[in-house]
């Protein structure tokens, strides 16, 4: 095992033509005013998210199958098409995440499925979704794939619901029903 020097403060009375150690590196929580203004937002149940995801997938697919049919047959020429929907395929991963990241960034962490659900996604880190954040997690459900599934059944045991996709780009999933209530936070003594 390293042993890491110990960080000790300059001796009184150390003569200036020493050099002064160099400072150790301090870790600086990244808690944002964002992630304090979420506080108490209520969560999205594991059934909205699905339904959610669901709608997401279907809506995804059904943008891509016409796109894909013109795109082989005006580009490639193709004239016996037979598409597949399968995540193998260069042009499903294309449609996934323009879909997820364009939808994200535009509706602010509301896409059609998520609307359906009444549910959002919020930033943790800003106010708004940014692009990149909308892209990271849409690379997200890929990874949340990748791990057998296990990257969805995160949400049963994190305390703040979050799953792979959730982790990746620092956001939540929150309820926006009307009768879904926010817990404010007890006042400061």
């Amino acid at each position: 095992m390293i042993e890491q020097p110990k960080f000790e403060p300059p001796k009184t009375g150390q003569a200036k033509t020493e050099q002064p150690r160099q400072k150790a590196r301090r870790f600086h929580a990244h808690e944002s005013a964002q992630a304090d203004a979420l506080h108490g937002m209520p969560l999205a149940t594991f059934w909205q998210r699905l339904i959610g995801y669901f709608f997401d997938v279907v809506f995804a697919v059904l943008l891509w199958f016409p796109a894909e049919a013109v795109w082989r047959w005006y580009v490639f020429h193709e004239r016996d098409i037979h598409l597949k929907w399968d995540f193998h395929e260069k042009g499903n991963i294309v449609a996934m995440l323009l879909y997820w990241g364009l939808f994200n960034y535009f509706g602010n962490g509301q896409t059609p499925g998520k609307w359906i659900a009444r549910t959002r996604i919020r930033s943790l880190t800003s106010e708004r979704m940014g692009a990149w954040q909308s892209v990271e997690r849409a690379l997200g459900y890929g990874a949340a794939v990748l791990e057998g599934g296990i990257g969805f059944l995160q949400f049963f045991w994190d305390r703040n619901r979050m799953c792979a996709q959730d982790r990746l780009a620092e956001t939540i999933v929150v309820d926006v029903r009307k009768k879904s209530y926010r817990e404010e936070r007890p006042a400061a003594k």
